[in-house]
């Protein structure tokens, strides 16, 4: 019987080093040699970043080219994190692909697995007003009997939780797995696993939960019922939110859309471009990874009357598909190489999955204490509607790395 490994990647977006590699290094280590460490995790992590970033425009263009009149949500970073973890364990073309998949090919494998060691130290948080926690965790199967090498840099490097599973019992297995990741999402993913195939020793689960609130929130009295123009000739009433405030707003010419940033509390940035009537396929076609330092150099403080809708969406994806259209394809194979996990020479990925929920409204997300006003210039606001298609990048500002993707078709979900 051939031995298959399930991947899942589950996902609810709430905007409601060979030396490492050996010692398992972490920077919170004191010394000389942690801050070693903390300065090439950093300079990684920017790399990644930039290289995440085009494998997430890459992305939207397959989907969007699939389904052009439907909502799009996912995690570009809790993608490549989940298989940037898997490739621990391929070698020779299987690594290979996976690496030029996900545009890391230029970085060396230190380099990256300590640049996602970095982000996922840097990324998980929790304040009153910000929580963010990406994680990962391994199912497995006794009868696999791993490399312990796989095992240990998946538990230093990406904080694997390591759950035993008899995957002898699918029924229960599935139940162990979906109570796993329900919790680990704060309810938010439920029975995602639908059916784990006969013959499966492990299942590699990535997490990703986000919320946080507004730097300045929408007053829910202005919000009133309006059309939403999903395209020509027809609309969906939603609950149109309005705020006037200080924003960063910017026009590109070359894409033909409007830029505006909305700042959460703490370090994170959601996005929203709309494109002129006509370009939302020009804009998601030309999107590259040095957007955001493109529209940096344009981007300008001003008054701005914002309307946005509600939105609460979700999206499931079958990765296994899409991701072939990107090269990668020997994972899912007999003849794919992940004798680094087992020695195993028939080991393969069955399935993978990644489901993504995004809510977003007044507050930001779930209900909080309102927060300050904001004093504004006497000026002539600028008007930025968002009732017809348009994008979503939600990113952290530092480095930046994009941590959500959406194309909003119909914020009505339907």
């Amino acid at each position: 019987m051939n031995l298959t490994l399930g991947l899942g990647l589950f996902l609810a977006g709430l905007v409601t080093g060979e030396a490492l590699v050996r010692a398992g290094a972490s920077p919170n280590r004191h010394g000389t040699q942690s801050k070693v460490q903390e300065w090439r995790g950093k300079r990684d992590a920017r790399k990644l970043a930039l290289h995440n970033m085009q494998f997430a425009f890459k992305l939207l263009q397959k989907l969007a080219a699939k389904s052009p009149v439907q909502n799009i949500f996912f995690s570009p970073l809790s993608i490549s994190t989940a298989f940037s973890m898997l490739s621990l364990g391929a070698q020779n073309s299987t690594l290979a692909e996976i690496k030029k998949g996900f545009n890391f090919q230029e970085m060396s494998d230190e380099d990256i697995h300590l640049g996602f060691h970095y982000l996922l130290h840097k990324l998980n948080r929790e304040t009153k007003d910000v929580k963010m926690n990406l994680g990962n965790a391994l199912f497995i199967d006794q009868k696999l009997q791993p490399q312990e090498r796989f095992l240990r840099l998946a538990k230093n490097v990406y904080n694997a939780d390591m759950v035993p599973t008899r995957f002898q019992n699918l029924e229960n297995s599935q139940r162990q797995i979906n109570n796993y990741i329900s919790q680990k999402t704060h309810g938010r993913i439920t029975n995602l696993i639908r059916n784990i195939d006969p013959g499966t020793v492990m299942i590699l689960a990535n997490y990703a939960y986000f919320r946080a609130r507004w730097q300045y929130e929408f007053d829910p009295n202005e919000t009133k019922e309006e059309d939403f123009f999903v395209e020509k000739g027809k609309t969906v009433k939603v609950p149109m939110m309005f705020h006037r405030g200080m924003y960063d707003m910017a026009y590109d010419s070359q894409l033909s859309c409007t830029i505006l940033e909305m700042p959460y509390l703490g370090n994170i940035t959601a996005t929203f471009v709309l494109p002129d009537n006509g370009k939302l396929q020009l804009l998601e076609q030309g999107l590259q990874a040095d957007i955001f330092a493109k529209w940096k150099s344009f981007l300008s403080k001003r008054v701005v009357d914002v309307w946005m809708p509600r939105i609460h969406i979700s999206a499931t994806y079958n990765l296994k598909k899409v991701l072939s259209r990107l090269g990668i394809s020997k994972v899912f194979e007999e003849q794919g190489d992940l004798t680094r996990i087992s020695s195993h020479r028939s080991l393969k990925v069955s399935e993978a999955v990644h489901k993504a929920e995004l809510k977003m409204d007044e507050k930001g997300t779930e209900g909080a204490a309102g927060s300050g006003a904001q004093t504004l210039p006497m000026e002539t606001p600028q008007r930025f509607k968002l009732n017809k298609p348009f994008l979503l990048m939600i990113y952290e500002n530092f480095m930046p790395s994009m941590i959500f993707l959406a194309r909003i078709f119909d914020p009505s979900g339907k």
